[in-house]
C-alpha cells in the first residue's frame, strides 16, 4: 500500500501554511454521540470535540503529550499532592469571551459529577482551584504521577456560556436526556461549529482568532462531516470524490481504494483492543435460557467460550489480516502490557466442550450477544463469526446488533449480559483500564464495567495506583491487578484494531494512534 513515511509526514504537519485553506469533506461510520464535552468518553465523540474544544494538554498526531490550553505544568514545590498548570494567555472562546482559570475549575468540577463519563480520570482529585487568572492547582489524594496524562481529552468549557445556556449539569446521555450542550458548542479550538444535524451532517469552520493559527498548518478551512454507516456507500463516496477522507476503509475494499490513482490508504496499529464482556456477577441472567442461575458465573464456562473463539480465523476471514489477535484487554501501547499477558489462548473446541460438560452445561445454553454495528471495524461481522464459533460448543447465541448510540447505554445501565466493547487508552497506562473496566461499578469508578465483577481488595489496589510515585512499585501493582483480571477472565479479548485511513491524494497526514484526526495538523497539497 501507499503509506506515508512517518518522518516526512511529521515534518509536513509541523511546517507552515503553503496553500490556500479549503474544505475537507470527512466521513466515518458513526457520528459523535453528543457535543457535551463530558457526557460520553467515546472515540468519535472525542475526535469531533478536539476540533471545537481543547483540554489543558493533548496528544498530537504521533501520540505525544503536548501543550494546549496549558503551556506548562509540574508538581508544586510546596506540596507533592498538587499539580500546577500555567495557562495560555490571550485565548478566546468562539463567541469572543476570554478564557481563564475559572473556566478550568468549572470544567473539571463538572467532569467529576455523576453523569460525567470522565469522572474516573479525576477520581483522585480532592480540589481544583484557581491560584490566579492563568494558574490552576489540582490537589489529589496523595501524589498523582500521571495526572497530566489523564487530562488529554478533558475539554474546557466557558463557564459563562454554560450558565447562560442551562448547561452547567452534564447531559444524562444514558438516560436519554437532550440538552443545549448536546447540540451546541462554544470552545477555544481551531474550528467553530456552524451547524449540527445528528447522524446527518456537522459543519465546522476555521477559527480565525485561534491562538495556534501561526503554530499549525491550519490548511483546512471548513470541515463537512457526514456519518455514513453503510460500508459500500462510504467507499463509493470516497471513490467518487464526494468525500475526501474516511477513517474506516472496510478491509475488503483496501486494495480497491489504494489502487485508485486519486486516492491512498495509510495504515497503523491503533491504541485500541476489541473484546467481549460477560456478566459474571448476577445470580441469574435476563438474556439466557437457564433458569435460576448464571452460566457465566462459572469460570469454566468463560474459559470454554474464550478458547472457542478462533482469533486467527477472524483475522484471516473477517479482518483480511488487518488485526492483531489479542490475549488481554489492553493495547500494546499501554504501560503494563507484556507479551506474556497478550499470549493468545489456544483455539481448542474439544477441550472447551469438556469444560462446558464439567460445568454442567453439556447441552449448552442460549444467550443474547449485544453488538454495535457502526463503531468498530467490522464489529457486526466479528460478532456474527463469534456466533458460529460458540455454537460449536453448545452456546447458542442470538445476535442483536444496533447503532452505538443504542448499544453503549446497555453496558452503562447494566442491561446486557454478553456484549462487545472496544477500549482505547488515552493515558497509555493500565490504571485507565482498571478504573473503568475492573473496579466495582460505583459513583467514581467502574462506569463501563458491565461484567458485575467486584473485588474489594482489587478496588483498593486500583485506587492506590493514583498516588504511587515509586514507578517500579507501581508497575508491580499493575502486574498484580492484571493477574487477577486474567485469572478471573473478566473479558474475552478478540484483537488489537488496525486503522486504515483512506483519503484523496491532496490530503497529507499521518495516522493518529487514538484515531482522532486533528485537522489543524493536516496539510492539503
Amino acid at each position: 500500500m501507499k503509506k506515508l513515511l512517518l518522518a516526512t509526514a511529521i515534518a509536513a504537519c509541523a511546517s507552515g501554511t503553503a496553500v490556500q485553506a479549503e474544505t475537507l469533506r470527512w466521513a466515518r461510520a458513526g457520528d459523535a454521540l453528543t457535543l457535551d464535552p463530558h457526557a460520553q468518553n467515546e472515540g468519535p465523540t472525542s475526535a469531533m470535540m478536539h476540533q471545537i474544544m481543547e483540554p489543558l494538554v493533548m496528544r498530537d498526531m504521533t501520540g505525544a503529550v503536548v501543550p494546549a490550553l496549558a503551556t506548562s505544568w509540574a508538581p508544586s514545590e510546596d506540596n507533592p499532592n498538587v499539580w500546577v498548570f500555567n495557562l495560555r494567555e490571550g485565548v478566546k472562546y468562539h463567541d469572543g469571551a476570554d478564557f481563564d482559570s475559572a473556566d478550568v475549575v468549572f470544567s473539571l468540577n463538572r467532569a467529576m459529577t455523576k453523569d460525567s463519563d470522565y469522572k474516573e480520570l479525576l477520581a483522585s482529585v480532592k480540589e481544583v482551584r484557581a491560584a490566579g487568572p492563568l494558574t490552576v492547582e489540582i490537589e489529589t489524594d496523595g501524589p498523582n504521577p500521571i495526572m497530566p496524562n489523564n487530562l488529554t481529552n478533558m475539554f474546557i468549557m466557558d463557564q459563562g456560556w454554560a450558565e447562560a445556556n442551562n448547561a452547567v449539569k452534564v447531559q444524562d446521555f444514558e438516560g436519554g436526556e437532550e440538552t443545549f450542550a448536546a447540540r451546541n458548542a462554544n470552545g477555544t479550538g481551531p474550528y467553530s461549529l456552524v451547524s449540527r444535524e445528528p447522524d446527518v451532517k456537522t459543519v465546522l469552520t476555521i477559527n480565525e482568532d485561534y491562538w495556534g493559527k501561526d503554530e499549525f498548518p491550519m490548511q483546512v478551512k471548513d470541515v463537512v462531516f457526514t456519518p455514513i454507516q453503510n460500508q459500500a456507500t462510504r467507499v463509493a463516496a470516497l471513490l467518487s470524490g464526494e468525500v475526501d477522507f474516511i477513517q474506516d476503509v472496510p478491509v475488503q475494499d483496501l486494495q480497491r481504494v489504494d489502487a485508485s490513482a486519486d486516492l491512498k490508504v495509510i495504515t497503523a496499529p491503533q491504541n485500541r483492543v476489541i473484546f467481549f464482556g460477560m456478566n459474571q456477577g448476577d445470580e441469574d441472567l435476563a438474556a439466557d435460557d437457564v433458569e435460576g442461575k448464571n452460566p457465566l458465573a462459572d469460570k469454566r464456562v468463560r474459559q470454554a467460550m474464550n478458547m472457542a473463539i478462533n482469533r486467527e480465523a477472524i483475522k484471516k476471514v473477517v479482518m483480511r489480516d488487518q488485526s492483531i489477535p489479542a490475549g488481554v484487554a489492553m493495547p500494546p501501547f499501554v504501560n503494563g502490557w507484556t507479551e506474556a499477558l497478550d499470549a493468545v489462548p489456544a483455539f481448542d473446541n474439544e477441550k472447551a466442550k469438556a469444560m462446558m460438560a464439567e460445568a454442567g452445561y453439556e447441552n449448552g445454553f442460549s444467550i443474547r450477544l449485544d453488538c454495535p454495528n457502526d463503531r468498530y471495524i467490522n464489529d457486526e461481522a466479528i460478532c456474527q463469526a463469534a456466533v458460529g464459533m460458540l455454537a460449536q460448543i453448545g452456546v447458542k447465541v442470538q445476535l442483536d446488533a444496533k447503532p452505538k448510540a443504542q448499544h453503549f447505554p446497555l453496558i452503562s445501565n447494566l442491561e446486557t449480559d454478553f456484549y462487545m466493547l472496544g477500549w482505547g487508552v488515552p493515558t497509555y497506562d493500565s490504571e485507565y483500564i482498571f478504573n473503568f473496566l475492573a473496579h466495582t461499578k460505583g459513583e467514581k469508578y467502574g462506569s463501563w464495567n458491565g461484567t458485575r465483577f467486584s473485588n474489594p481488595d482489587i478496588d483498593v489496589k486500583i485506587e492506590a495506583l493514583a498516588s504511587e510515585t515509586d514507578l517500579e512499585k507501581r508497575n508491580g501493582m499493575i502486574a498484580e491487578i492484571w493477574q487477577v483480571v486474567q485469572d478471573e477472565l473478566l473479558y474475552i479479548p478478540i484483537h488489537h484494531q488496525v486503522l486504515n485511513w483512506g483519503m484523496a491524494n491532496k490530503v497529507d497526514t499521518i495516522v493518529a494512534p487514538d484515531d482522532a484526526a486533528k485537522f489543524k495538523y493536516f496539510k492539503l497539497n
